[in-house]
């Protein structure tokens, strides 16, 4: 699967921000916020952003700990990456960016005070190998910060199904050209485990002592986060 999910995302990587913003009407912002609100990073902190994509969760943690602090964004898709850097330029804000597996970091144990993936643990090969990984890089009692969809339920979660499998595609097709690719993204974060699945997946990995989950906007997504042990 890493290789096509690599493959997928290299296709859409230089419409990605532009399409990310149009389909979540720009709600990914507070999610992002919020993921870095919960984590309780502070000023002078060390942050691993896996997945990081574009780099917007990098950004959010740099932002919050500051010019003391130390920021690395990771992806295994360079492409993703490429536009990364010069992101963190426009804004002033000095953010690493290092090509690399998440669940195969290339960092010493209890390297970091927190690491987060935001909308990329879905697309690992193994989630709780991931959620070790992230857990051995981040110090005994720092947090690992988990941002992913869910699967609402109600009468709002039936809207969510009915823009996710048909008005999601046919505008992400639109603006990147690669309709499958936004077929693949709602189906898998369809059938993820939310909730109290994915705690589970975090106890399954052996390495917290604690783990919450953060619902939002009526569960269309979560933020889960461990303390490691």
């Amino acid at each position: 699967m890493s290789t096509e999910v690599r493959q997928m995302f290299s296709s859409i990587a230089t419409r990605y921000d532009v399409t990310n913003e149009v389909l979540s009407f720009g709600i990914h912002r507070l999610w992002r916020r919020s993921a870095v609100r919960l984590s309780g990073a502070q000023e002078g902190n060390a942050i691993l952003d896996c997945a990081t994509g574009t780099g917007d969760l990098a950004l959010a943690f740099k932002r919050k700990v500051g010019a003391s602090g130390r920021v690395m964004g990771t992806d295994f898709c360079k492409e993703m990456l490429d536009n990364a850097p010069a992101k963190a330029a426009r804004e002033g804000l000095q953010v690493e960016f290092q090509v690399a597996d998440a669940m195969a970091l290339p960092f010493a144990d209890a390297s970091f005070d927190v690491a987060s993936i935001a909308f990329g643990i879905r697309n690992v090969d193994d989630p709780v190998k991931c959620l070790k990984e992230m857990a051995r890089v981040v110090r005994p009692g720092g947090r690992v910060v988990v941002l992913e969809f869910g699967q609402p339920t109600g009468f709002f979660g039936a809207l969510f199904r009915l823009y996710s499998k048909v008005i999601m595609p046919t505008i992400g097709g639109l603006l990147t050209g690669n309709r499958a690719a936004y077929e693949y993204l709602p189906r898998t974060s369809a059938a993820f485990p939310a909730g109290e699945k994915f705690l589970s997946l975090m106890e399954q990995s052996g390495a917290y002592k604690e783990r919450v989950a953060h619902p939002m906007m009526f569960g269309t997504s979560y933020v889960y986060v461990g303390t490691v042990r």
